[in-house]
């Protein structure tokens, strides 16, 4: 028998080392309990979007309706959570004939550490399809998978990266512009919780433009889910494209937009993010 306002996908054994880094539990009250592992550690704190994706888990528990899929997730980081126990509290803000609108927030030890706002709904008739085309790069099985640097962060270990997009980090190019292919070294279907965290989960764009390390922190980050996730059919091997832009860096802030494709061409996220780009990191 299943906890009140869990569901058995909640209760279910983790299959991989993600699904057991943000699992959550109901613990009563629209709370949600998980841990933040260091496993995912960027290098100032969880990365921002493993935490993403733990949000999503409590928020989708909370829905509990398979038929609302979420569309929409936008998270101001506080501060980094430390390596240990959390907390979700969600609340549901409003349940409509098609949307759900959600507010998350993610404590440790009392202090708030992200704030979250999300919207789920059911699949919509549109009064007019039309899609831009993906970017022509080569195949991921044409590019060799690049091993993380000497001192990469702890994810940096976790991810399978084949770069296709942009000049190499570092290298004082003219245009903020990264990405490749990615997926998780552990294979697992490409659902929503995974494109959270490949929304924050390539180098910063303007990493291309810098000839040293600079710290990039998150300080807001919005996800909109363009495709019901996974997708119907999808090889769970398989890596996703992410291309990341950034087009200003000013007082000390920076945006990056983002999209990530399937190997098909179908859009399946598009995020935006404002950030800290903060001087002074040795080389």
């Amino acid at each position: 028998m299943t906890e009140p306002g869990s569901t058995q996908a909640e209760l279910a054994p983790a299959a991989t080392a993600f699904d057991a880094a943000i699992a959550v539990r109901p613990v009563g009250l629209g709370r949600y309990a998980g841990e933040a592992s260091p496993g995912w550690s960027a290098p100032n704190g969880p990365n921002g979007g493993y935490l993403a994706a733990i949000v999503l888990q409590a928020l989708t528990a909370a829905v509990a309706d398979a038929e609302r899929a979420p569309r929409s997730l936008t998270l101001h980081y506080l501060r980094p959570p430390a390596a240990g126990a959390l907390d979700v509290a969600v609340a549901v803000e409003r349940t409509g004939r098609n949307v759900t609108s959600l507010t998350a927030r993610l404590t440790q030890h009392g202090r708030l550490c992200v704030l979250a706002l999300a919207a789920f709904s059911r699949d919509l008739p549109s009064a007019l399809d039309y899609a831009a085309p993906p970017p022509a790069l080569p195949a991921a099985d044409e590019l060799e998978v690049h091993p993380p640097p000497a001192g990469a962060p702890e994810i940096s270990h976790r991810l399978e990266v084949r770069p296709a997009v942009g000049a190499t980090p570092f290298s004082g190019a003219e245009e903020a512009v990264t990405g490749g292919w990615l997926r998780l070294a552990e294979p697992r279907p490409a659902d929503a919780a995974a494109a959270a965290l490949y929304c924050d989960a390539w180098l910063p764009a303007p990493y291309t433009r810098l000839t040293r390390l600079a710290p990039a922190p998150t300080l807001d980050l919005t996800i909109h889910f363009r495709a019901r996730l996974p997708l119907d059919g999808a090889d769970p091997a398989a890596p996703v494209l992410g291309v990341f832009r950034s087009g200003t860096s000013a007082q000390g802030f920076f945006e990056e937009d983002g999209e990530l494709w399937s190997p098909g061409g179908v859009l399946l996220a598009q995020s935006r993010q404002l950030a800290l780009l903060v001087p002074g990191a040795s080389r």
